[in-house]
């Protein structure tokens, strides 16, 4: 887990290509106190393995999905990055909860200073702008920031000369993509939130009840329980609901009937069926 608070920039020294992933190899200082290989680093905020500590850096494998998802694809050698060791359990929490696990990218469409502050409008897709929220947290890059202001298409963040100085941030054009990460408390919110489809009850019975049954007699019962995921019980026991579409192209009640050997071969077919319902819950 990161906080989004960058502790150095780091540079790319080298990048080698693959069919479908790519190898980084990125120069820094500050951070290789303490780094070992197998160790999370946030690079612009995404969260990647080292593969190998170097004198003056380190290198990691970036999957096609990472790429794919991310502004990594567009860096270039010589270009700076955010980076940011993975918290400590004693360290302290200075930005808010960052996974390194980027929503997307956004595009800056305006910068512009306000006094001795820098804004910074983001325009990103509606699946990541449904989880941004004024006053909210959002990491950019890697960095974590407070949202100042949101419309339905694009967000905006005030960032102070220190952040700028110390990131990426003071290199970015309009036009630039950037990478995004919203906050994960909302998305854990909207998962407990959101009802849960129930699964059909005929799933839990098919295997064992239904294959003792087949052809018409099985297609009867098959239908029988659509009609208690609607309706309830008492309506599937009433001979009535053969009356009903989708029965009827089958004929009456009594040739339904002989399709499970007479009336009581149908009722006593019934009668397993409830209790089977009632085992499945």
């Amino acid at each position: 887990m990161f906080t989004g608070i960058v502790e150095e920039l780091g540079t790319v020294k080298k990048i080698k290509k693959g069919a479908n992933s790519a190898v980084f190899t990125i120069r820094a200082e500050k951070i290789l106190d303490d780094l070992k290989t197998g160790d999370s680093v946030a690079v612009n905020g995404i969260c990647l393995t080292v593969t190998a500590c170097l004198e003056d850096g380190f290198t990691a494998d970036v999957m096609h999905e990472t790429l794919n998802r991310s502004a990594l694809i567009q860096l270039s050698l010589g270009q700076h990055v955010n980076l940011e060791r993975a918290m400590p359990a004693n360290g302290r929490f200075g930005g808010h909860i960052v996974a390194g696990h980027v929503d997307g990218t956004g595009k800056i469409t305006e910068i512009r200073r306000d006094d001795n502050a820098v804004w910074y409008t983001i325009q990103a897709s509606p699946q990541i702008m449904k989880y941004i929220v004024t006053k909210g947290s959002v990491t950019v890059d890697g960095i974590s920031l407070t949202v100042a202001k949101v419309s339905e298409t694009d967000f905006s963040i005030s960032a102070i000369p220190h952040t700028v100085k110390i990131t990426v941030l003071g290199e970015r054009k309009e036009g630039d993509m950037v990478n995004l990460e919203t906050d994960i408390i909302g998305k854990y919110v909207e998962k407990l939130i959101t009802p849960v489809k129930e699964q059909p009850v005929k799933s839990n019975i098919t295997r064992d009840f239904l294959s003792k049954y087949s052809g018409v007699a099985r297609e009867v019962l098959e239908a029988l329980l659509d009609k208690y995921m609607n309706t309830g019980i008492y309506e599937i026991e009433k001979t009535e609901v053969l009356q009903l579409d989708p029965f009827k192209r089958l004929g009456k009640p009594s040739k339904i009937a002989g399709f499970f050997g007479g009336k009581e071969g149908y009722l006593k077919a019934i009668r397993e069926l409830e209790i089977e319902l009632y085992k499945a819950g």
